[in-house]
C-alpha cells in the first residue's frame, strides 16, 4: 500500500538482520490507532451523546492529520533524516488513543484524538515505509521485499486493530477505554524499540530552501488528473461504505452484537482488498487502462450490492456488499499506485504518491455526507444514495476510458 522513493546508494555491508522490525511495529501501531475507531462508530451512535452526522464526521476528521503529515513528512525526512520524523509517530498514536479514551461524550476530545491518530498514520506512511525499505536494502534483500514488509505492516495494523477493538468494545470491560488502552501500550513499546534503529538518511549538509523540497511535480499531468484522481476517492469511499454505513444500517438486525458485526465488516473488507492487491499487478496493463477500469466496475457492483443490502437489511447480503466493496478498494488502491509510478520520476514519486493518498482519504467524508442528506432530505433513502453511487462509478469509468484513449492518441 506504499510507494515511496527509496535511496539505493551503496551502503556499508552489515551482518545484522531484523533491524527493520521496530519500524514495522511503529507503523503497525499507527495503522492500528488509525482504524481502531471505525468499528466503534456503532457504539458512539448507540450512546446518543452525538448525532449520526457528528459521529460519521469523526471518521473523516483524522484526514486533517493524515494529509499534512503525508505531504511534509517525506520531504522533511529527506532533509533531517528518518528517525527524527518517525519517532513522533508512536507518540501521536498513543496521544490519539488517550484523547479518544478520555472523551467518549466530547466531540472536541474525539476530534483532537482523531487528528492525532491521523498525524501518526501520515508520518508512518510517508516516512516509515521508506525507512523499512532502506533498512531492508542494507540487510541485503531486494526493494520489493522491503516494500512488501511496509505494506504488510500497514495492512496488519488496519485489520487487527479494527478486529480486536470491535471485540473488546462488544464483550470486554470498559468498552470506551479498553480498545484504546491496548494501542497506547503497543505504541509505547514501539517507541522504546524505535530509538535503536539505524538511521539510513543522513541530514543534508546543504539543504537549500524548504519550500523547494515541498513542491510536487506531476500534479497537472493529464493522465494523473483524468485517470488517477477519478478513482482515488473511491478507495476509502468504498471502505467507509463497507464498514461504517452498512453496519450502522444493520444495528437492529445483528443479533445483539452490532459492534462485533461492524468489526467483521471491517476485517472482511480489508481482507478482500488485501487479497485482490496480491493479484492486481498481474491484472493491470501498463499499455492500457485495465486496472482502473476493473476497479470501477467492481466498485459499481459493490454499490449495487450495498443498495440491495440497505433495502433488505440482511446479514449475508451486507457481508457480500462489504466483501465486494473491499475488492473495489484494493483494486483501486493498487491500480492508482501503479499509475502514479508510471507517471512520476524518481525525484517526485514520493510527493505524487502522497497527493494520491491524500485524495484517497477524501472518501472518508462519504458517511458524513450521506448521513447529512438522510437527515436533511427525509425522502432520500440509503438505497437511493447507493444507487447514485453506481451511476457515479460508471461516470468515472467513462472518464477514465476516454482520457486513456485521448492520451494514447496524443
Amino acid at each position: 500500500m506504499t510507494a515511496t522513493a527509496i535511496d539505493l546508494q551503496p551502503a556499508p555491508p552489515t551482518t545484522t538482520t531484523g533491524r527493520w522490525k521496530p519500524v514495522s511495529l511503529a507503523v503497525f501501531a499507527a495503522a492500528w490507532g488509525g482504524n481502531e475507531f471505525t468499528p466503534l462508530l456503532v457504539m458512539y451512535r448507540q450512546d446518543g451523546a452525538l448525532s449520526a452526522v457528528a459521529v460519521d464526521g469523526l471518521l473523516f476528521t483524522y484526514v486533517l492529520g493524515i494529509v499534512p503529515a503525508l505531504l511534509v513528512g517525506g520531504p522533511l525526512s529527506d532533509r533531517f533524516g528518518r528517525r527524527p520524523l518517525m519517532l513522533p509517530a508512536p507518540i501521536f498514536a498513543a496521544l490519539g488513543s488517550l484523547l479518544l479514551a478520555l472523551g467518549p461524550d466530547s466531540l472536541t476530545l474525539l476530534s483532537l484524538g482523531r487528528v492525532a491518530s491521523g498525524v501518526a498514520l501520515g508520518l508512518s506512511m510517508a516516512v516509515g515505509g521508506t525507512w523499512i525499505a532502506e533498512i531492508s536494502h542494507r540487510e541485503g534483500v531486494g526493494v520489493a521485499v522491503g516494500a512488501r514488509r511496509a505494506a504488510m505492516s500497514l495492512t496488519a495494523g488496519f485489520g487487527i486493530g479494527a478486529g480486536l477493538a470491535g471485540v473488546l468494545a462488544q464483550w470486554g470491560p470498559w468498552p470506551t477505554v479498553t480498545p484504546y488502552a491496548v494501542n497506547i501500550a503497543l505504541a509505547a513499546g514501539a517507541l522504546t524499540l524505535l530509538t535503536a534503529c539505524p538511521e539510513t538518511r543522513a541530514p543534508s549538509s546543504s539543504p537549500g530552501r524548504l519550500i523547494d523540497d515541498l513542491k510536487i511535480r506531476g500534479i497537472t499531468n493529464r493522465r494523473f488528473l483524468f485517470v488517477v484522481l477519478p478513482i482515488a476517492p473511491w478507495v476509502f469511499g468504498a471502505c467507509a461504505s463497507a464498514y461504517a454505513i452498512i453496519p450502522a444500517l444493520m444495528t437492529m438486525h445483528t443479533s445483539g452484537a452490532p459492534i462485533a458485526f461492524a468489526s467483521l465488516c471491517c476485517v472482511l473488507g480489508l481482507a478482500a482488498g488485501f487479497g485482490i492487491q496480491s493479484v492486481g499487478r498481474r491484472i493491470d496493463n501498463p499499455a492500457g487502462v485495465r486496472g482502473p477500469a476493473l476497479a470501477l466496475v467492481i466498485l459499481a457492483t459493490g454499490m449495487a450490492l450495498a443498495a440491495a443490502a440497505a433495502s433488505a437489511l440482511t446479514i449475508w447480503l451486507s457481508l457480500a456488499a462489504a466483501a465486494v466493496l473491499g475488492c473495489g478498494y484494493g483494486m483501486a488502491m493498487i491500480s492508482g499506485l501503479l499509475e502514479v509510478q508510471r507517471i512520476a520520476g524518481p525525484n517526485n514519486l514520493a510527493g505524487l504518491t502522497a497527493v494520491f493518498y491524500g485524495a484517497t482519504y477524501l472518501g472518508f467524508a462519504v458517511p458524513a455526507v450521506l448521513a447529512w442528506i438522510s437527515e436533511t432530505y427525509l425522502a432520500v433513502t440509503y438505497p437511493m444514495m447507493f444507487g447514485f453511487g453506481v451511476v457515479a462509478a460508471l461516470v468515472c469509468l467513462v472518464i477514465v476510458v476516454i482520457a486513456h484513449r485521448v492520451d494514447r492518441r496524443a
